[in-house]
């Protein structure tokens, strides 16, 4: 009996055991390790989700343990199961295990791809914040205005509890069950236009509660992972500002293989080399795909209050962790009408001082973490000490809802300058007329 260590980050790592391992008798999963995402180590992957073989479940270490691990547990196989790394920082890993005396495996779409009864439309990227949540709003309201039943299964985040499945139609749901900013950010704009959107720990019945009042499921990425749900057509996104990105992490260069449709986006931020060289890239694996570039379009509310002002700019988490970004939205608005943008670096407290010190690329910004409710506490402290005139808030989520600021503030929001109608309705026609 082969025995596995999973290396994940709460998410794809979760799916791959329901998937392959769960009731596989010929292997036995010793542990879980855990990375990116913080307060998901030492824990227990529950035995009513683990079945039959774990009646105690699966012990979550940090991943900074892995090979005391492996000698531990006499492991013989280890499982890379997250997602946008480096591929030198992948090999590195793999050096290490390999050296160590255990396997380095990956898990494919064809072991780990659920089957709808309904249509799906993926929509993935080659890194984190290309902008995956705006263009999957999008499709999701075109569907809706054309009167056909649509919802969203989100990517996992399972950063407080292990439900099997989440459903939130309303914001009371979102109240009573998403507990952490990166939840609200990806539910929250759904909700509110009146789609329900999925997500939990186990996938194949996540996919059977939204088949049940769906007529197309849309599947909204995490990162730059591959979908969980086999889709019918695959839209990947592209960032213009990350040239060369595209083939140089990991999954992500596996999205760009399997795309119907790629989106470029922010091409108005981006030097024409840059998008040229993307094209490019595009056009090498799949010199008959549609292109659509996308343009950013920023909304701030009464950016009057910012000109001539010191600003701390909030940006979206991941993004600016583990996506690569120094800067986003926010900082992209605000710059030529405020007088400064504040370095927050000093000031931050806690976790969010340990965040700056993991991704030294990240510029005068702040990235809005808040994994928990300590951590949420933590970043409102780090706001309260920040020498600003105004904070702006560009995360899509409100900020203002969650936690006290005792400063000035204003909100941006963003999107892209797309026209999707066409390939919604042609996806109506191939999968929803025709079936019917």
């Amino acid at each position: 009996m082969e025995r596995v260590i999973i290396l994940g980050a709460g998410g794809r790592d979760f799916h791959n055991f329901n998937t392959f391992f769960r009731d596989n008798s010929s292997y036995r999963v010793v542990a879980f390790t855990a990375a990116q995402i913080p307060f998901i180590e030492n824990r227990i992957y529950p035995p009513e989700l683990a079945g039959r073989f774990y009646p105690d479940g699966i012990p979550i270490y940090p991943e900074e343990e892995l090979l005391d691990l492996i000698t531990e547990n006499r492991a013989t196989k280890v499982v890379f199961s997250y997602s946008d790394v480096s591929y030198e920082e992948l090999m590195h890993m793999a050096s290490k295990v390999i050296a160590h005396g255990a396997d380095f495996l990956f898990l494919g779409p064809g072991k780990t791809m659920i089957e709808s009864k309904v249509p799906v439309i993926s929509v993935c990227a080659v890194r984190t914040g290309c902008g995956k949540s705006a263009i999957t709003r999008k499709l999701a309201t075109i569907f809706k205005e054309l009167g056909i039943r649509v919802s969203v299964i989100r990517h996992p985040m399972v950063y407080s509890t292990f439900e099997p499945v989440l459903g939130f139609s309303n914001i009371k749901d979102l109240d009573k069950k998403a507990c952490t900013i990166e939840e609200r950010e990806e539910f929250e704009p759904l909700v509110k236009k009146g789609i329900t959107v999925y997500a939990g720990v186990d996938y194949k019945q996540v996919v059977r509660a939204a088949e049940f009042d769906s007529e197309v499921i849309i599947w909204d990425g995490g990162n730059n992972d591959f979908p969980f749900v086999k889709p019918d057509m695959e839209v990947v996104l592209l960032d213009a500002m990350r040239p060369g990105h595209e083939t140089s992490y990991w999954p992500g260069e596996v999205n760009l293989r399997r795309g119907n449709l790629y989106i470029i986006t922010k091409v108005n931020e981006a030097r024409k080399s840059s998008l040229k060289r993307i094209r490019n890239s595009i056009y090498e694996i799949n010199p008959e795909a549609e292109v659509i570039e996308a343009p950013s379009i920023f909304t701030v509310t009464n950016p009057k209050i910012l000109k001539g002002k010191k600003v701390l700019i909030i940006e979206d988490g991941p993004s600016i962790t583990h996506g690569g970004i120094a800067f986003g939205a926010g900082a992209s608005a605000s710059r030529g009408i405020a007088s400064k943008l504040v370095d927050p670096r000093p000031y931050a407290v806690g976790s969010i001082r340990k965040v700056y010190e993991k991704y030294p690329h990240i510029g005068r910004v702040l990235p809005a973490m808040g994994y928990s409710q300590e951590q949420i506490k933590e970043l409102e402290e780090t706001i309260k000490r920040v020498d600003c005139d105004v904070v702006v808030i560009a995360t899509p989520v409100d900020l203002r809802k969650i936690m006290k600021i005792n400063k000035q503030t204003v909100k941006v929001s963003y999107d892209f300058v797309i026209d999707l109608s066409h390939f919604v309705n042609s996806f109506v026609e191939e999968y929803i007329e025709k079936g019917s």
